[in-house]
């Protein structure tokens, strides 16, 4: 019987993956081939899905962008045997866009059956859990510190440091919650884990609890992610049924529950209070801090929130031990980032590459340029409220410490590439909408900051009194980013003053404004 892979990751099946699976199931009817369909995570090769592999002797061999149409000439060609056809891109693993890669949060997204858990299993799963329950929590804790794994969410805080809070935190209840809201435009990469290798993260959610003392975990998942929804829960149902999951984890007397929560699509609930408050059943508001949510988080309790890309990252640390993973990276950004490339870029997709990479080296040895053949003139990394980067700041390493000496934030790890025809005033006043729309209204200087900034820069774009119109935009800048209660409001001065730093004359500066 030969294995067929066919993507079932909502990338995939919005570019008719789904269709293509159905084609290659009535062809193989026909032919009387017998076919073992496999429903696998994409491979984050974006511009070549539906990419269908095949099982040979030699390894597995790609083709794509495969329609239904060319399914019959596949089989008239022999790609069940590998053979050579218009769409054959040869042994997926030797694709020079996967072989360049660094993949250890990912390295079975694409490989494996993402809800089979024997998949799991055969590809190293749940090691890095079987050593954990080993360990003392402290030394759990020790580990997660050694391999230097910061926050992929975008504050990039010491991992180590806030679980090592928690565990220092006495309470009769703590909890682990997963921030699943992954809402900045262009990042897809929770995404990916969640409906690739959605195992992956229930066990570093689980080393989580056994870590601080929590035996209830919470995944907070955005109801824009049906797909993700039903991997998660066919995963954490699976993983209760073997005993990963539950009172008695592999008959060690160890516990943790865990759940699926979906919320209701607001941005702001991508911070972490506004989360908790949230998950409580309450309207999603930013709270105060302090008490820090390591101390009193949700219900009151002691509480690990972590993103996806962070809690997935563990199973792997856990395994082949916290130096392993610290000997990735560059200064102190340690470990792999999985970058998400999209906007105008030949080839879009994820990479995952240690820290250390050049912003054009992504731009260029990965997403070939613009797919419009024109400049590269400005891209914006870390979601809708990063910073815009000019071309003349391109080999800046993507390291967490060399981007906030730019005053940009590397955040999710998205990268939105535009050419020469973008109007940069046009996405500095997106900036301010955005934040306008999506602001929870707790504090003045989001909820009203934002709403004046579109005003002001309405006025730049019909030439209103431009230099006060911009020493005003300044000023608000200053003001939001000082006293917002949390980055939403903080954040949205960085698109907009990088676009008015770096592309002035979008806004209307001649040279020799700029120099007076």
């Amino acid at each position: 019987m030969t294995k067929v892979y066919v993507p079932r990751d909502s990338s995939a099946l919005g570019l008719g993956a789904e269709r293509v699976a159905e084609a290659i199931q009535i062809e193989a009817s026909r032919c009387n081939a017998v076919v073992e369909l496999v429903r696998n995570g994409s491979r984050g090769l974006y511009w070549l899905e539906p990419l269908v592999e095949v099982d040979t002797q030699h390894g597995r061999v790609a083709y794509g962008p495969v329609t239904p149409r060319d399914v019959v000439s596949l089989f008239e060609a022999g790609f069940l045997e590998g053979k050579p056809h218009a769409l054959a891109l040869g042994l997926t693993a030797e694709i020079p866009y996967l072989k360049k890669q660094e993949r250890l949060t990912f390295t079975r997204v694409g490989i494996t059956d993402p809800v089979s858990l024997d998949d799991y299993l055969a590809h190293d799963g749940y090691r890095g859990l079987r050593r954990a329950l080993t360990l003392e929590p402290s030394a759990i804790v020790d580990e997660v510190t050694e391999s230097g794994l910061r926050g992929r969410g975008g504050a990039a805080f010491p991992t180590g440091i806030k679980w090592r809070t928690v565990l220092n935190t006495l309470a009769a209840q703590k909890y682990i919650v997963c921030n699943a809201d992954e809402g900045d435009s262009g990042t897809f990469s929770d995404r990916m884990i969640m409906e690739g290798d959605p195992l992956v993260l229930i066990e570093g959610m689980t080393i989580a609890g056994l870590a601080v003392g929590a035996t209830q975990g919470y995944i907070y998942l955005r109801f824009e992610y049906p797909h993700a929804h039903l991997a998660l829960n066919e995963a954490i149902a699976a993983a209760y049924q073997a005993g990963y999951l539950g009172a008695n984890i592999l008959g060690t007397g160890h516990s943790f529950d865990l759940e699926v929560r979906l919320g209701a699509g607001a941005y702001v609930c991508g911070e972490e209070t506004s989360l908790l408050e949230s998950l409580e059943g309450k309207r999603g508001l930013v709270r105060y801090k302090p008490p820090l949510p390591a101390i009193k988080g949700l219900f009151g309790q002691p509480t690990v929130i972590n993103n996806v890309i962070s809690l997935a990252s563990v199973p792997i640390i856990l395994d082949k031990g916290g130096a392993y993973y610290r000997d990735f990276g560059m200064g102190r950004s340690r470990g792999t980032l999985p970058i998400q490339l999209a906007g105008n870029l030949k080839y879009t997709g994820l990479v995952e590459k240690a820290f250390g990479i050049t912003l054009r080296e992504i731009l260029y040895d990965y997403g070939g340029g613009s797919a419009s053949g024109r400049p590269i003139r400005a891209v914006q990394v870390g979601g809708p409220l990063g910073a815009y980067l000019p071309e003349s700041q391109f080999d800046t390493p993507l390291d967490y410490e060399a981007f906030a000496a730019l005053w940009a934030v590397l955040g999710h790890g998205g990268v939105v590439a535009f050419d020469d025809t973008v109007d940069m005033l046009k996405m500095a006043r997106y900036g301010m909408e955005f934040c306008a729309v999506e602001s929870c209204g707790k504090c003045t200087p989001c909820r009203i900051g934002s709403t004046r900034g579109i005003e002001v820069l309405d006025k730049i774009r019909v030439g209103e009194d431009v230099e006060r119109q911009i020493a005003l935009l300044k000023d608000l800048g200053e003001t939001m980013l000082a006293g917002s209660l949390c980055a939403l409001g903080g954040m949205t001065p960085y698109p907009v003053l990088s676009a008015l730093n770096h592309f002035p004359e979008d806004f209307g500066v001649t040279a020799a404004d700029k120099a007076a």
